[in-house]
C-alpha cells in the first residue's frame, strides 16, 4: 500500500506541474473501490492536492463506496481524512434485485451502511437502477419513494441498460430475462421525473437528481466540459484542448511511471471539431443545456457550423428542445429521445 500510495502521489504531482496555481474545487476517488484503500492514503492524496493547487474553500471531496459493513466501518476515518460526500452503490431496495443485479450486499446491509455515512458525511448520495425485469410501476414508486424518505440532498437514478459484451447481454441472449419495454421504460422514466420533482429534487441531468445547491460539482465538470485532471489506472482527463489517458493495469500503470515519471498511456490534442462534440454531447444531457457561443468560442467554430438550426426548429415546434438565444437545451419530453435528439442536431 506505501507503494500504491507513493505512485498515485507522483502521478499528481505530474499533473500539478502541468497546471499548478489554478483553484481547485472537487476531487473525486472513484472508478472501483476506493473505499477500500487506507484512510491514510486518502488523506496523503487530499494534503498533496491542497500543496499543488489552490484549493477552493468549499472544495467538495467525494468517494464512491459500496454499501458494505467492511467499508462503513472505514466511513469515519474516510471523513476524518477530508472526504465530504460519499456516494453509495445501494442500487435496489429488493434483496431479489440485488441478488440478479449481481450485488454482495442485501438491503439490510445497504441501508446500515447508508446510516453510517449521513451520519459522519456531510453529503451523500446513493444511486438505484430501475427498469428491472419484471418492474412494474406500482412497485418502482414504492421503491423510490421509500428512497426519497432517506433524506439525502442527492440521487443517482439509471435505467437498467443492456451493453453489448456484458453478463445482462448473455443473459438476454440466452433468453433468461426480457429487457422492459421501451414504453413501459419511458413510462417509469417519466414517474421518476413527477415523484422526484415533487420531493424537492428534480433532476439537473438525465439521470440525476439534487435539491438545489446539492448538484455533483465534480460531475458538473464534465457535463459544462470543463477541464479535470485523471489519476490513477484507466483515469481519463481534459487538459487544456488534451485528452489524457492512463495506462489501465495496475502493472503498467506503474512500469510507466517507475519509467516516465507518470503513468500516462496517451495525450492527444483535441481538434476544434471534437471539443465541439463532446461539450454538445456532454452538455445537452444537463436540464440547463448549453451555451452555444461558449462552445464555439472553446472550439473556434461559429455557432452555425456546430447544430443543425432546420433540425433544432423541427423539435422546437415538437415540444422537445428550447432555445433561448445562445442557450439551448432538451425540454423533459425530449429527455425520453436524448440518444435519437442528439444525431439530429449535432453537426460536428
Amino acid at each position: 500500500m506505501r507503494a500504491w500510495r507513493d505512485a498515485l502521489l507522483a502521478d499528481l504531482a505530474h499533473e500539478a506541474a502541468l497546471t499548478g496555481g489554478r483553484p481547485l474545487s472537487s476531487i473525486f476517488f472513484g472508478g472501483g473501490t476506493p473505499s477500500l484503500m487506507p484512510p491514510s492514503t486518502v488523506a496523503a492524496l487530499i494534503e498533496a492536492a491542497g500543496h499543488h493547487w489552490r484549493m477552493t474553500n468549499d472544495v467538495e471531496i467525494t468517494l464512491e463506496a459500496n454499501p458494505s459493513s467492511v467499508e462503513a466501518a472505514r466511513f469515519a476515518d474516510l471523513a476524518a481524512a477530508g472526504v465530504n460526500r460519499v456516494s453509495l452503490g445501494l442500487q435496489a431496495l429488493d434483496d431479489t434485485a440485488l441478488h440478479f443485479l449481481g450485488r454482495a450486499h442485501d438491503v439490510g446491509e445497504g441501508l446500515a451502511a447508508l446510516d453510517v455515512a449521513q451520519s459522519v458525511f456531510e453529503r451523500v448520495n446513493f444511486d438505484l437502477i430501475y427498469a428491472r425485469p419484471g418492474q412494474t410501476e406500482a412497485e418502482w414508486e414504492a421503491e423510490l419513494t421509500k428512497a426519497l424518505g432517506f433524506g439525502t440532498d442527492h440521487l443517482s437514478l439509471y435505467q437498467l441498460t443492456i451493453e453489448p459484451g456484458t453478463r445482462f447481454a448473455t443473459l438476454v441472449a440466452k433468453g433468461d430475462f426480457t429487457p422492459a419495454d421501451p414504453d413501459h421504460a419511458a413510462d417509469l422514466y417519466e414517474l421518476t421525473q413527477g415523484i422526484t420533482a415533487a420531493a424537492g429534487i428534480p433532476a439537473y441531468e438525465i439521470s440525476n437528481h439534487a435539491r438545489p445547491g446539492q448538484e455533483s460539482r465534480h460531475n458538473l465538470t464534465y457535463w459544462r466540459y470543463g477541464d479535470y485532471v485523471g489519476v490513477g489506472p484507466g483515469a481519463h482527463g481534459r487538459r487544456g484542448g488534451l485528452a489524457t489517458l492512463r495506462h489501465r493495469k495496475p502493472e503498467n500503470w506503474t512500469s510507466a511511471l517507475a519509467r516516465n515519471g507518470h503513468g500516462l498511456q496517451s495525450e492527444d490534442a483535441l481538434s476544434g471539431e471534437d471539443r465541439a462534440r463532446e461539450a454538445l454531447l456532454m452538455g445537452l444531457r444537463l436540464r440547463e443545456g448549453v451555451n452555444l457561443d461558449r462552445i464555439a468560442a472553446l472550439s473556434g467554430l461559429p455557432p452555425a457550423q456546430l447544430v443543425d438550426t432546420d433540425a433544432i426548429a423541427r423539435l422546437r415546434r415538437l415540444g422537445l428542445l428550447s432555445q433561448d438565444q445562445a442557450a439551448l437545451y432538451v425540454e423533459p419530453a425530449g429527455m425520453l429521445l436524448l440518444d435519437a435528439i442528439l444525431p439530429e442536431i449535432v453537426r460536428v
